[in-house]
């Protein structure tokens, strides 16, 4: 997972604010794999059993039919010295099967949460591992293991007037009417479906290459506290929404590692930045290399930018915002776009109030966006909207002489912890008590509720929002809208 960003690709948009409408779940493609692959082993153990056995049953004579070198036949297994397994790593099918499930294993295996966070290169690269994947999947049915009576058999041999014939000595129809049925291989389909994806995937590697390559110019790099880097750049053509992400790679660290980050600019900007954090082993090296610079500044590869939730926020007439540490960054780029708007006096803007919440382990961490604040503080004095921005700093983790010299000096006009107005908060919000009194501010809006932050958070701010909307149409509701943290 990217580091330094507060989403993927994958993000969740909860539209109704009142009622949770349960569906039926689909079974996850690798279960329905599994399912695929315990039929498939116990069907060989059929074909097996079919031809070893000497009982005279419709399975054990159809298994003898047209063993005699032509492509006839319906069991694939030929004598009593061959085996499933033999089948099963010599035939297409089969060693295809295996392949493919082995790959599939390894890409699911890798994509836990724990493997993602901790061993991101493992998870990036075993990812990649799909091309075998689909490569295998569209060859894995063109040697027809699997097989049916051919059309022009089905017209000779009715299966329900002609199979009692059959059963006898020597495994030979005797009746008139019935001839002796011949099978083939079921055509595959495999690739029809595969098709299209190949292909709009193959096409957004190209699109998403070409963009790569545009040239990409750093013009500022600054080392925040608490191991953050952030990257001010411009590249020809590059436009943004607020709260978007890119991808970013630096060829000197590696080739082929692409890792999410959101944009902490806002489009009003000359230029957009990333706030990138230490979290392992990419973001380690990416920022010592611009602390050393040596020999030159590295060079920085840009894909996106890509949409996510947050740039719905404007279309709310109230929003809240929550950040759980670098979460803050997509909010950063919505706080600076309207110290923007303040500042040309734009009247279009729909949202008449924001509640913005910042929850950090560390003071330090405040010290990444602080200037921005104290820049807002003073715009919305200025313009005389004082009230348009409620900010709450909740400080997470501390020690006994942060909070004590926080009460000595309690009564100073700016906060002791970030030199702000607003008072630094000790401890994690009591989010029924915050959206009780957001719903009693504004009985009749529509709240626009966007976190990012950790799973755990998400659970009760979505609860809340269930829980504080109103059913009547006319009165406040609350639509949770989450990034992944």
């Amino acid at each position: 997972m990217g580091p330094g960003i507060c989403k993927m690709p994958e993000l969740q948009q909860h539209a109704d604010p009142v009622t949770s409408v349960s569906q039926p779940a689909l079974l996850p493609e690798r279960h329905l794999f599994a399912v695929h692959t315990i039929a498939h082993l116990f069907n060989l153990e059929r074909y097996n059993d079919s031809q070893q056995a000497a009982d005279g049953s419709l399975s054990s004579v159809l298994s003898d039919l047209h063993q005699d070198g032509s492509d006839k036949w319906l069991n694939p297994i030929h004598s009593n010295s061959t085996t499933p397994a033999y089948v099963t790593f010599t035939s297409i099918p089969g060693l295809t099967g295996v392949i493919i499930t082995v790959a599939l294993i390894l890409m699911v295996t890798s994509s836990m949460e724990f493997i993602r966070r901790s061993y991101f290169e493992v998870f990036w690269y075993t990812h990649h591992l799909f091309i075998i994947y689909f490569a295998g999947l569209v060859i894995h049915g063109i040697a027809g293991l699997v097989r049916g009576q051919t059309e022009e058999s089905l017209k000779k041999y009715s299966p329900q007037r002609c199979a009692q014939y059959l059963v006898y000595r020597d495994g030979r129809s005797t009746h008139h009417h019935c001839k002796e049925p011949e099978f083939g291989g079921i055509p595959t389909e495999s690739w029809k479906w595969v098709l299209a994806p190949i292909l709009l995937y193959v096409f957004e590697r190209i699109l998403r290459f070409w963009r790569s390559r545009q040239r990409v110019v750093i013009t500022k790099v600054v080392t925040h506290p608490s191991k953050v880097l952030e990257l001010q750049m411009h590249k020809k053509g590059f436009n943004m929404e607020v709260g978007q992400y890119i991808f970013i790679n630096c060829p000197s660290i590696s080739l082929l590692e692409w890792h999410p980050f959101t944009l902490t600019s806002a489009p009003e900007d000359n230029f957009f930045s990333v706030h990138i954090r230490a979290a392992g082993d990419w973001t380690e090296n990416v920022i010592d290399a611009f602390q050393q610079q040596k020999p030159k500044i590295p060079r920085i590869e840009v894909d996106g930018p890509f949409g996510t939730a947050s740039e719905d926020v404007f279309q709310y007439e109230v929003a809240m915002l929550i950040g759980a540490g670098i979460g803050v960054t997509p909010f950063a780029s919505v706080l600076k776009s309207i110290w923007y708007k303040f500042q040309h006096a734009d009247q279009s803007l729909k949202t008449k109030k924001i509640y913005f919440y910042w929850l950090c382990r560390d003071t330090g961490a405040f010290a990444w966006f602080n200037d921005l604040l104290v820049s807002l503080e003073q715009e919305m004095e200025e313009s005389g909207k004082a009230g348009f921005l409620n900010y709450r700093l909740f400080l997470t983790g501390w020690d006994n002489s942060i909070a004590g010299h926080a009460v000595l000096n309690f009564d100073t006009v700016t906060d002791v912890v970030t030199g702000l107005k607003q008072k630094t908060s000790f401890g994690r919000p009591m989010w029924s008590n915050e959206f009780s009194a957001v719903a009693t501010a504004h009985p009749k809006s529509v709240v626009g509720v966007f976190l990012c932050g950790p799973e755990a958070l998400a659970k009760s701010l979505q609860k809340c929002c269930h829980q504080y909307s109103r059913l009547d149409p006319r009165k406040v509701k609350f639509y949770f809208n989450k990034e992944n943290f």
